[in-house]
Formats: structure tokens, C-alpha cells, sequence
């Protein structure tokens, strides 16, 4: 639905500032959420501090690790100390950033702050101990329930982000999010709520004042008309929090989203425009002494490169030698289903638009190209993309090995080759690639990939526009911990054929 521009546009928040009741409702719950989970994280912080001291007086006590005990002491002696070692842990938390409202911050991040936090806290213990009662206290006792405190806090923080992660993903405890600004930054927001669904986030929709981009639906992301439309969008829809993402020579009228949506009770944040470019594509430089941005240059280095390559080759190997049997006794079986040759090849365009053969188990009828054009008609794929629920052209073996992703596993020797990559976007044939959009050619500038995370997201479910989100999302992100994560995923979506025609 796009929505018509009022008679007023933006304008009219300079007559008529009125809060919209809704939307301010609905932050009003967001906000009294956020002020009452920061006292229940302090409460469960403060109950595992104390339980790790009690841990850590019974190692030094009862089983007095490490040393034997000169003397003895009861828990109740400690009293003062476990109070104040609480005490100082939670005001280090607080200062070091533990309980900011951040969405779904990295467990590394949490715990960096916590670590920092804590053998802040234990220097100021061990210094309160030796300046009142330095023979009454064992240091080695608050040693260990730093320790302790650091292992307890680190596992909950886990658990708790699994349990959101997974709440998010059902839909428990989503910001619905409008975006303001089509262009490549808007589409960078875009990716990340594509590719991270434990953040929490589902689009409304977009605008934009480009007449194309804001009739133009982006996969699932709904074009809503020009900015114009944004009051009557608010008034309408249920919008937790609106992304400006509009270049800065647009200034005025970010000021004036912003004022408008302060006016009706929505929170807004601006993305910095600098470049329209991801951060992790720009380099930092030094011309004699004065800093130089570099831009637009390969997301890997060298060594990512190597460090990629290497887990290509060795995965490739490991898994052409675990499924040479499952690929015998396919070729073999379809061999015997239809006549031609059971290895199937393709051209397909790989990365920089290099054109390479592709390797795959014959799935289908020999004769299987020469048919496509008429059914062209019946196409379930959106974009360039040709794809059939229930295509005639597969054969009975060509129905099974397609839903477990055999015919797919020819494609090691691809990566081997150096044509493709274990991990990567999906090639596609030159007539699909011909008929891109400039943004979406961006998935064009790593290696292609046997998998994704196109591939472990709904593969065939998503569209086209979500699919190139992801895959450049994932070329903007690379890291190899990302390559084994996806790597590890496909195996289940493997085993449960979601998305797999």
C-alpha cells in the first residue's frame, strides 16, 4: 500500500504538532519495558555476585584450594566485605556501561565490560581489606569470587541472549521500524534487519522522494510514497522508531522528520552518511601525519583472503571424501532413471562477472533447457530469477536429490577449481545476471558460494531483493567465524529441506 501525500506534507507539523496517541502508547510500553528491566538486571547480578562469594568461601574454606587455611573464619565475618564487594561491582557495572540500553549488545561487549568491571572491583576490595583488617580477610577468597562472578555473569548473559534471540525471532518484543531514505544506506539498514532477526526489528515499510524507489516494493520491505506521506504514515501505522538514513545535503529535511517525530511521540535515529559506505570498507591511512579515508577497497585483506581459501580447500576435500558414495550411487541411479549423462554442467557468472562451468548432479530431463521457454509462463520466482514449485522437467530421482541438496554437492570440485567458494552468494546464469539492478550487482565481488545465508534464511521463501540483502550484507560482514557459522547451519536446513525446490 503506498500511502497518498497530504494536502500539507511535513509541512504541517508547523500548525498542527499533535502527538499521535498510538504511537506514543506504544512507546510509552517500550520505554516503562526498558526502565524495568534495568532493575531486574541489577536484582540477578546482585543475587549471582553474592552466590559466587559464597562459592568462593567455600573453595578457600571447606576445600581451600590452591592454599590450606591459617586460620578460620565464618561466611557471617564476611558480611561487610560481601556487602561491599556487591556494592562496588554494580557501580563499576553501571559505569562501565554493563546496563546501557543497547539492543541485543554482542556477548564479547557485555563481557568485556564485565571483566573490566570486576578486576576494577576486586583491586578496590583487596585495598579496603588491607587498609581496615588485613589479617582478619583472605585476599585469595575475593580473588576467587571475581573469578567466579566473571564465569556466573558471562553464562547467564548467554542464556538470556538466547532466550531474546529466540523471542525476537517468533516476534516477542519487535520494534517496528520505518525507514526514511531508499538510497544505498537505507538499503545497508535494510541487510541488517534481513540478515540479524534476534535484533528485533521488523520494517513497516520505506520512503522515499526518488518517484521510483518509493513505489518500488525491496523484497519484503514495502514502499510507502515520498517523505510527504510520513505524517499520514504515523497517523495510520503502529511505528515504534523511524531510521533517517537520507544523505547530510539533505539536511533540512532530516530536521524536519526529526521534529515531526519527536512531536508524535516516535523515537528517531539518524545514520551517518558518510560516503554511503559501510565502515568496515574504509580504510584509515597516514599522508604525513594527516588521516586519509580510503574507499570502496576489498572488504578481505590478503591474509582473509588466504585464511579463506584454506578453509575452502580443506572443507571441500573433507567433504568430496565423506560423500563420494552418496554421489556414485546417485550418478548411478540417475543414470538408470533417463538417458544422457548423469553430471550435469553450467555457465554460470562467478565473482567481477568471470563466466565458469558449473558441476551439478543431473536433476533433471536431458532436454531440460530447450523446455524452459515454455514455461516461462508459470515462473514462482520474483526479479531474474526462474523457479518452479513443481517443475515437469525434474525427473523422480531429480525430485529427491533437489529437496536434500545432493545434486548440489558436485559443486566441492568447484571450490577446489577456485570457481567458487564453500560459502558465498549463489551463482546465477548470464541472462539473470544481465538483468540486475546496479545495487544488487554488488553480490558480484566475492567468489560464489554452495551455501549462504541466503541459504540457511528460507532459501527459495525469500525473494530476490532479500536474498542480494543478504549476500552483500554477508560481503560487507565477512569474517571466517562467519563462513564456519553459516558453514554449520546448512547442515540442519540441509536435513530439513526448508526452502528446497
Amino acid at each position: 500500500m503506498t500511502y497518498q501525500s497530504s494536502s500539507a506534507g511535513l509541512d504541517q507539523l508547523r500548525t498542527n504538532p499533535r502527538p499521535v496517541g498510538r504511537n506514543r502508547a506504544r512507546n510509552g510500553v517500550t520505554q516503562r519495558m526498558v526502565t524495568r528491566s534495568r532493575p531486574l538486571n541489577l536484582l540477578i547480578d546482585a543475587i549471582v555476585i553474592n552466590v559466587s562469594f559464597v562459592i568462593g568461601y567455600i573453595m578457600r574454606y571447606e576445600w581451600q584450594w590452591f592454599r590450606e587455611v591459617g586460620f578460620e573464619a565464618r561466611l557471617s565475618d564476611y558480611w561487610p566485605i560481601q556487602v561491599a564487594f556487591t556494592l562496588t561491582l554494580l557501580i563499576l557495572y553501571q559505569l562501565d556501561g554493563v546496563y546501557a540500553n543497547r539492543r541485543a549488545p554482542s556477548w564479547l561487549d557485555q563481557m568485556y565490560a564485565i571483566i573490566n568491571g570486576t578486576a576494577k572491583g576486586i583491586i578496590i576490595v583487596l585495598a579496603l581489606i588491607f587498609i581496615f583488617r588485613p589479617l582478619t580477610y583472605s585476599r585469595l577468597l575475593i580473588l576467587q569470587a571475581g573469578i567466579i562472578t566473571i564465569v556466573l555473569l558471562g553464562a547467564t548473559r548467554w542464556v538470556r541472549g538466547l532466550i531474546e534471540a529466540r523471542l525476537r525471532r517468533q516476534g516477542v518484543g519487535v520494534a517496528r521500524v520505518l525507514i526514511v531514505g531508499a538510497g544505498e544506506l537505507g538499503r545497508a539498514v535494510m541487510r541488517v534487519i534481513v540478515a540479524r532477526p534476534e535484533l528485533g526489528y521488523q520494517c513497516v515499510g520505506f520512503v522515499d522522494d526518488d518517484p521510483e524507489r518509493g513505489a518500488t516494493n525491496i523484497g519484503r520491505f514495502a514502499a510507502l510514497g515520498s517523505l510527504s506521506c510520513l505524517p499520514d504514515i504515523l497517523e495510520r501505522r503502529p511505528v515504534d522508531e523511524v531510521v533517517v538514513t537520507l544523505p547530510w545535503s539533505a539536511q533540512p529535511k532530516i530536521m524536519q522528520v526529526v521534529r515531526l517525530c519527536e512531536a508524535r511521540g516516535v523515537r528517531v535515529r539518524v545514520a551517518p552518511s558518510l560516503l554511503q559506505l559501510n565502515l568496515n570498507r574504509i580504510d584509515v591511512d597516514d599522508f604525513g601525519g594527516i588521516p586519509l579515508l580510503t574507499a570502496g577497497g576489498r572488504t578481505m585483506g590478503s591474509a582473509d583472503l588466504l585464511a579463506k581459501r584454506l578453509f575452502d580447500l580443506f572443507g571441500a576435500s573433507l567433504a568430496l571424501l565423506l560423500t563420494w558414495p552418496i554421489i556414485l550411487l546417485t550418478a548411478i541411479l540417475v543414470r538408470l532413471e533417463s538417458p544422457g549423462s548423469p553430471i550435469f554442467s553450467q555457465v554460470r557468472v562467478g565473482q567481477d562477472g568471470r563466466r565458469f562451468k558449473i558441476y551439478k548432479l543431473r536433476s533433471m530431463r536431458a532436454d531440460a533447457d530447450a523446455l524452459k521457454n515454455e514455461l516461462l509462463q508459470f515462473n514462482e520466482a520474483d526479479g531474474p530469477l526462474f523457479k518452479m514449485r513443481n517443475d515437469p522437467r525434474l525427473t523422480k530421482i531429480g525430485r529427491i536429490i533437489r529437496r536434500l541438496s545432493i545434486d548440489e554437492l558436485l559443486q566441492f570440485w568447484n571450490v577446489l577449481r577456485g570457481d567458487m567458494s564453500i560459502v558465498g552468494p549463489r551463482p546465477n546464469l548470464p541472462e539473470e545476471v544481465a538483468r540486475y539492478a546496479d545495487w544488487q550487482r554488488e553480490r558480484l565481488r566475492v567468489k560464489p558460494g554452495i551455501t549462504g545465508l541466503s541459504q540457511i534464511s528460507g532459501r527459495s521463501e525469500l525473494t530476490f531483493d532479500e536474498t542480494c540483502l543478504l549476500d552483500i550484507y554477508y560481503i560487507e560482514n565477512w569474517s571466517l567465524s562467519l563462513d564456519i557459522k553459516i558453514a554449520l547451519k546448512t547442515i540442519p536446513y540441509l536435513l530439513s529441506a526448508r526452502g528446497a525446490y
